[in-house]
């Protein structure tokens, strides 16, 4: 099927839970209201249910080829792609200084969503391009800005992001990939890169490699490494593309999803070294690349989103189609649509309920991100900075794991045609699993909550956020309606299993790290859950408003229902999750290692 652009609930979500036209009055923003998101989002829709959608299935089954260190996108990938970049979404949220049209994230994010749900495959490569954007913007020097920045702005040219070695998978520590400083200022670059997303295709003039390498004499470890400008083909002064540069794809790898995005094997420096440029100082490359980490990872809870959209709607299209077995309430003398089985409904209603969580809570946090670079008080600016990154974590690691549950759930929905491939829906299942594992897998995701965001401030940044969900419980109570009171009651329970897990992690992390690491991803999924419940119920009194002004009425009862099976359903699970990590620690690490 062809994917239709949530457009509503993203509309709903920019104006009433991200305030877009607070953000339009930020310096630099004052075009970006709610008529710029509607009309930006509007030609978004066109242009990826249009274009890049009908390519998401002939993609898979025709994937990125490699012949000879050549790689070629899938047919109409490259098409596709010139039409992209002709109509400026590279550039959408980058600085209008170099090409870009300056627009917040709350806006970009939700069409960064649009694009992923259409074509995973596809989407990738504009995400890994705004990573290495986002690192130049940061730390690259003005000379580096000038040369490349630009192209990458427009998508004429592409980025990467080169990390992971043969030897060094999540343990930068391990890289070993080497820098040779030269007399004219440039670094002549050896080693191997691995799982490099688009590291090589035929879609763009140039590939701007960014690249994790230790200066030679560098101290060991991660304080040791930095980041290096490596392009695919050198720029000749006047800005044209060059002499090919000492970096080779030596093959693509065959995965289990996302089959029309090439995954490579890199080579630099295999006769003579590739030429590279210093981004900002020797020895902070860790410090740069997780910029580029922090963009991206957001990009990937984005795609967990995305995924979990276009296999919700899959769903629900075959269980109005698909004719089986009368109703048990007998509302059907015959057999009918498979919808009317109250099994499917509550499937159907989790796949809802998870995937507008999850989107609202990253809209949230688009939101603070923009308030945070653009707002004029500093102290502001600084509140959603930690906001935004407490955020992070939550958004790439739930929504990604919740993108497994909604996809495992658009294949049963299908019953045995979802095991078949034919049918489509097995493919959002393949393609949404690598999300849990790249840009730093879900455990990897609750290592950062677990240290940097809980029990370096001993837990105080979880406990404001607890304060100001519990004043939305307020305003849920003081609402009166039935759905709002039950809401605030599972909202309550949540939360409070959640400052008694800030309490067991701030509290016990150097005393008992084994413990509190042992419960470090369902504390992960604890608190993303939460707060994408948090989120929901914002959502509900948003709409409670909205239909007392008799606005959309149909759409804001379907966002209340929704909001209370969110509550029902998920947020029910936050109590015993808490019992597990605070009482269940010593039994996951009790077996004997001869014993497993």
């Amino acid at each position: 099927m062809s994917y239709i652009a949530p457009l509503k609930d993203m509309l709903f979500n920019i104006k009433y839970l991200a305030g877009i036209d607070q953000i339009a009055q930020l310096p630099g923003m004052e075009d970006a209201g709610f008529d710029t998101a509607q009309a930006v989002l509007e030609e978004a829709a066109k242009f990826n249910e249009g274009v890049i959608s009908p390519l998401n299935w002939s993609g898979d089954q025709h994937p990125t080829s490699w012949q000879d260190g050549v790689v070629t996108a899938s047919p109409g990938f490259k098409e596709a792609f010139k039409q992209f970049t002709e109509a400026g979404w590279q550039g959408l949220q980058h600085p209008v200084a170099f090409g870009g049209q300056g627009l917040p994230k709350t806006i970009g994010s939700a069409v960064g969503e649009m694009q992923n749900s259409a074509n995973l495959s596809f989407a990738l490569c504009p995400l890994l391009t705004d990573g290495a954007i986002e690192a130049l913007l940061t730390a690259g020097s003005d000379a580096l800005n000038a040369t490349y920045l630009e192209k990458l702005v427009s998508g004429e040219w592409t980025g990467t992001m080169n990390l992971t070695e043969p030897q060094a998978g999540s343990d930068l520590a391990a890289v070993r990939t080497k820098a040779e400083p030269q007399p004219d200022g440039s670094y002549k670059i050896a080693g191997t890169k691995i799982f490099i997303t688009w590291g090589e295709h035929d879609m763009a003039d140039n590939i701007i490699h960014l690249v994790l390498a230790r200066v030679v004499g560098a101290p060991e470890g991660v304080k040791g490494i930095s980041l290096f400008v490596v392009p695919k083909f050198m720029v000749n002064p006047d800005g044209s593309v060059g002499a090919r540069n000492d970096v080779q794809c030596v093959s693509i790898e065959h995965k289990m999803g996302i089959q029309a995005s090439p995954t490579c094997v890199l080579q630099f420096g295999d006769h003579g070294g590739a030429v590279g440029y210093l981004v900002g100082q020797e020895n902070r490359g860790l410090e740069y690349m997780f910029i580029m980490m922090n963009a991206a990872r957001y990009g990937v809870g984005v795609q967990g989103i995305a995924v979990a959209q276009m296999a919700y709607q899959k769903a629900v299209q075959f269980a109005k189609d698909r004719i089986q077995s009368r109703p048990v309430d007998g509302s059907l003398k015959t057999a009918g649509p498979i919808i009317h089985h109250p099994d499917v409904k509550r499937m159907l209603m989790t796949m809802r309920a998870y995937t507008e969580g999850c989107r609202a809570l990253a809209s949230v946090a688009a939101a603070a991100y923009d308030a945070a670079h653009h707002h004029p008080d500093a102290e502001t600016r600084r509140q959603n900075e930690i906001f935004y990154d407490f955020m992070v974590p939550l958004i790439k690691g739930y929504s990604t794991e919740m993108s497994q549950e909604v996809t495992s759930l658009g294949v049963q929905v299908h019953g045995g045609m979802g095991f078949i491939e034919e049918t489509g829906c097995a493919q959002y299942y393949r393609d949404a699993k690598i999300l849990t594992i790249y840009e730093g897998t879900t455990a990897i995701q609750a290592n950062d909550l677990v240290g940097r965001k809980t029990s370096r401030d001993g837990g105080q940044t979880a406990k404001a956020l607890a304060r100001q969900i519990e004043a939305t419980e307020a305003a849920l109570t003081a609402s009166g309606s039935a759905d709002a009171l039950a809401v605030a009651k599972r909202l309550a329970a949540a939360r409070l299993a959640f400052l008694d897990v800030v309490d067991f992690v701030a509290g016990n992390t150097k005393a008992l790290p084994n413990d509190v690491f042992a419960g470090s991803v369902p504390y992960l999924m604890l608190a993303g859950n939460l707060m994408a419940g948090w989120q929901m119920a914002r959502a509900l009194l948003a709409a409670q408003d909205a239909i007392a002004r008799s606005e959309e009425v149909a759409f804001m009862q379907a966002k209340i229902i929704t909001a209370r099976f969110y509550a029902d359903h998920l947020l029910t699970k936050a109590p015993g999750m808490r019992d597990a990590i605070v009482e269940g620690a010593p039994c996951v690490t009790a077996l004997a290692l001869e014993a497993f």
